[in-house]
């Protein structure tokens, strides 16, 4: 939590600086800004703030915050000379600075509140992304919002055979379920739209068309069902080695749609192509959420979007998060992911649509959207 603004000043008149350092803000009052100098700054900031002049790092530069070794905070100090009148750096009252130091330091709160000693486990030094991080926590989320999700038998069939007997698994392919949402949260999925899209083996790219999108909308509604998750294949090709279920790029672009989606009982299925006891073949389903601190993070920003390479088994994070007991800024793909029980059923299309299941609404579907 952000310390409170402290005033520790001379209490009367003058020109006030904020103070912006790893233990919060606060203020010193340099009472004759017409002659101040860096060197007065730093004078006050000893006497009042505590803070020894030789330790002191100061910088009109916000990152100087979050520099990793004393070489880049070093580098990011632009208040050294003690001679430079403040108002010839742009300093007037109000302005802020950044405050960098080394070591410990007792810092009053508000009055009748304890002492605190600014530092984290054995001493450590705190600085804001570990207080950020303190309060963005990594754990298995152990029960889904999805009580199950069921898979009509024939657009199941249609959306794997494709995928099986004409791209041999050789590529990724995707499509939106689309379906209902029962009591306690129970998901049926009546169908699957493929929309425009180009897959390699570790990549899949939907080429999204808004307009044939508020079509296969529009056809969905009149059968009252609702888009409810997205299901995609694996390559038997896919990048990296060892089993993981869902790969960096997989967990992002989950990430978007299920943000996208809206729906707290947002399904996420994965085909693939395993190989039995006998050796045959199997095309698997399965079933997931993403959790809800996965959502969060994606929807916050901490995600590392630009990071591709490395290992496809963990998520990259802009800043620090805790996993555990550890502070880290890769984690476990699996610990972002909550197994859905899954089964299928045999959809009963209402009669005034003369159509014999939707399976075969799902290929008149498509047929439909290439026609136009």
């Amino acid at each position: 939590m952000p310390q409170p603004e402290r005033d520790r000043g001379n209490g009367g008149g003058g020109m006030i600086v904020r103070v912006r350092s790893r233990d919060g803000l606060e203020r010193v009052t340099i009472p004759d800004p017409n002659s101040a100098t860096v060197g007065t700054l730093k004078n006050l900031i000893q006497s009042h703030l505590g803070v020894p002049i030789p330790s002191q790092i100061l910088s009109r530069d916000r990152n100087l915050l979050i520099a990793k070794s004393p070489d880049e905070a070093a580098s990011l100090s632009d208040l050294t000379n003690p001679f430079t009148p403040l108002a010839a750096l742009g300093i007037s009252h109000g302005s802020f600075v950044f405050l960098s130091y080394d070591g410990m330091r007792s810092v009053p709160g508000p009055v009748g509140a304890a002492t605190v000693t600014p530092a984290g486990s054995f001493g450590r030094k705190m600085t804001m992304d570990d207080l950020i991080a303190r309060q963005m926590r990594v754990s298995r989320q152990e029960n889904p919002h999805c009580e199950s999700a069921s898979f009509d038998r024939d657009a199941a069939h249609v959306f794997q055979l494709y995928v099986n007997e004409t791209l041999a698994f050789a590529i990724k392919r995707g499509g939106f379920m689309y379906g209902s949402i029962g009591e306690g949260g129970a998901v049926e999925v009546d169908f699957i739209y493929e929309p425009p899209q180009a897959g390699t083996e570790d990549a899949l790219t939907l080429l999204r068309d808004p307009e044939e999108e508020k079509l296969v909308e529009a056809i969905a509604m009149g059968l009252g069902m609702r888009r409810v998750g997205f299901v995609f294949t694996q390559a038997v090709g896919r990048e990296g080695k060892g089993e993981y279920t869902m790969s960096r790029r997989e967990i992002l672009q989950a990430a978007e749609l299920r943000a996208e989606g809206g729906v707290a009982e947002w399904v996420t299925a994965v085909v693939k192509l395993e190989v039995n006891e006998d050796g045959a073949a199997d095309v698997h389903f399965e079933a997931f959420q993403l959790s809800d601190i996965c959502v969060k993070l994606f929807t916050e920003g901490w995600f590392d979007t630009e990071a591709i390479d490395g290992d496809p088994k963990v998520s990259k994070m802009k800043k620090d998060v805790v996993v555990g007991t550890k502070d880290l800024r890769e984690v476990d793909n699996d610990f972002f992911l909550v197994p859905v029980k899954i089964s299928d059923h045999k959809v009963l299309t209402p009669a005034a649509l003369n159509l014999c299941d939707l399976a075969f609404l799902q290929m008149a579907i498509q047929a439909f959207l290439k026609d136009l």
